[in-house]
């Protein structure tokens, strides 16, 4: 869930330079968000026609936004609708991270987070036992993808996609320049990230990770800069996307097991993968556990690296950044 009020990019930032001739860049809105996107052709040729079709096209397949998208077709019981390769592609990945991540990522989180004040609906004033009535609509071990349909073991339950989509569409307009045969390039949707080859100044693209303050302003001061090439990277956390009731912060991260939002002292969780889907989905996974099981998950994990901001007993900004992250690291305050 990456939408609360704010349709902002959560935590990145992309340090841009002077384009030379031959380095394109182009911005556009997909997802209710905003892109951006850098890349080197042999031409001066604009394929932001093709990318905006291709994310068009990711949209029908993928967003809740799109009343008759195939997502919101499969949470309106519509028996007719199949899977296409983008949805079949999102739900298999978001398999993956569920398991991998011990049931923290889970897409059928829809019915909690629409009662909390994070959907289409306005919250409700929830009880535990309420609580626990939506938790019985909540889990991945209830669907299953079957033929191209998908199946639900309660009619009730809502399938969101949000916290992994942007970071999927990044690798599909990733895969689309590399099949022009673009090798250096910067993808950003949402504010999660694909990268790979160099810059317009022959190095590595440079990214800046917001500091976790809550309402901070993008870009206005950052956390950590990053230095990549042929890695993705997402971030996630509850520094925009919250509401405050009666002295209590809630916020847009929900617990799958617990039901209620979570609170923890990590701040946010910026995850570099290859393809940055896996990013993004990880990266909403250690948001739900906390730094600690954060921690002790991303040991198990292959080819995923981490950055996780968190707060200390005495209230002190932290960083943890697992050995692999470390080498991305250029600055950090």
């Amino acid at each position: 869930m990456k939408r609360f009020i704010m349709l902002a990019a959560i935590g990145l930032t992309l340090f841009s330079c002077q384009q030379p001739k031959h380095y394109i860049s182009i911005n556009g809105f997909a997802q209710g968000t905003t892109y951006s996107i850098t890349y080197q052709a042999d031409s001066n040729f604009n394929y932001q026609r093709e990318i905006d079709s291709l994310l068009a096209d990711f949209d029908t397949s993928c967003s809740i936004y799109n009343a008759n998208s195939i997502v919101s077709r499969i949470n309106s019981n519509d028996t007719t609708v199949r899977a296409d390769k983008h949805f079949t592609a999102v739900f298999n990945l978001s398999r993956m991270v569920w398991e991998k991540s011990n049931g923290a990522f889970d897409i059928t989180i829809g019915p909690l987070a629409e009662a909390w004040g994070f959907g289409f609906k306005n919250k409700v004033k929830l009880d535990s036992a309420m609580v626990d009535s939506l938790k019985a609509l909540v889990g991945m071990e209830k669907i299953r993808l079957e033929n191209g349909s998908l199946i639900k073991a309660d009619p009730r339950m809502f399938i969101n996609l949000n916290a992994v989509a942007q970071g999927y569409s990044s690798d599909v307009v990733a895969e689309f320049l590399e099949s022009k045969q673009i090798m250096n390039y910067m993808v950003e949707i949402g504010g999660e990230i694909r990268t790979n080859g160099l810059n317009s100044k022959g190095k590595e693209w440079v990214i800046g990770v917001d500091k976790p303050v809550d309402n901070a302003i993008p870009g206005e001061t950052f956390q950590f800069l990053l230095a990549l090439s042929g890695k993705s990277v997402a971030t996630s956390g509850n520094y925009r996307k919250f509401y405050e009731e009666n002295g209590v912060k809630y916020a847009h991260t929900i617990d799958p097991k617990s039901g209620f939002p979570v609170r923890h002292t990590l701040l946010c969780a910026t995850v570099i993968a290859d393809d940055c889907g896996t990013a993004d989905a990880f990266a909403t996974a250690f948001m739900v556990v906390g730094i600690d099981k954060a921690r002790d998950m991303i040991s198990t994990l292959k080819g995923v690296d981490a950055i996780f901001v968190y707060t200390d007993a005495q209230g002190v900004y932290k960083t943890l950044a697992t050995e692999g992250a470390k080498k991305f690291i250029i600055e950090e305050d």
